[in-house]
C-alpha cells in the first residue's frame, strides 16, 4: 500500500516558529523555524514511514477567496517579519532532501493539499496522510483514505 504524506508548510513552519526559542546562525541569521520545521518533518518522516510526500506552501498574494469576500481573514495580521525571512531557506532544506513543493498564486496550501488529498484518495492502494497544525483540515478525512495528522 501507497502512503503519501502531505505537509502543509506554513502551518508547520508558523507552529516551530512560536515552539523554538531564537536560533541563529554565527552570521546572525535567524533559524529557529527552519530548525523546528525540520525537525518535525524528519520526526513525521520517521514515524510514518511514507512511500510518497510533497510539501505545500501559500503563496504571498491575494486568494480566490479574499477577491470574492473581502473579510476573508480580515482579522489576521500580517505575519512576523522575523517568521517570513525563514522562508526560503525552510524551502531549501526541503529542495535538499528532495521533497517535491507546490505552492499556486492565488490559491492557499489548505487547497493544494484537498485537491492532492482527493486524486490520491481515489487509487485503490492509496492512502493520504495530512500533516498540519490547522483543524480546518479535518474537513478532509474520508475513512482510512484520507487522514489528518496534528503533530
Amino acid at each position: 500500500m501507497r502512503k503519501l504524506i502531505l505537509i502543509d508548510g506554513n502551518a508547520l513552519l508558523h507552529r516551530a516558529y512560536h515552539a523554538y526559542p531564537p536560533l541563529s546562525t554565527p552570521k546572525g541569521e535567524l533559524i529557529n523555524a527552519v530548525y523546528g520545521f525540520s525537525s518535525m518533518l524528519l520526526s513525521v518522516l520517521e514515524k510514518l514511514s511514507p512511500t510518497h510526500v510533497a510539501v505545500a506552501w501559500d503563496v504571498h498574494g491575494p486568494t480566490f477567496r479574499k477577491q470574492e469576500f473581502e473579510e476573508y481573514k480580515a482579522n489576521r495580521g500580517p505575519m512576523d517579519e522575523e517568521l517570513a525571512t525563514q522562508i526560503d531557506r525552510t524551502k531549501e532544506v526541503v529542495t535538499k532532501l528532495n521533497i517535491p513543493q507546490y505552492g499556486i498564486e492565488g490559491y492557499e496550501a489548505d487547497d493544494i493539499i484537498g485537491t492532492l488529498s482527493r486524486i490520491a484518495s481515489e487509487e485503490e492502494d492509496t492512502q493520504v496522510v495530512i500533516v498540519t497544525g490547522d483543524r480546518d483540515s479535518l474537513q478532509l478525512i474520508k475513512g482510512n483514505k484520507i487522514v489528518v495528522f496534528l503533530p
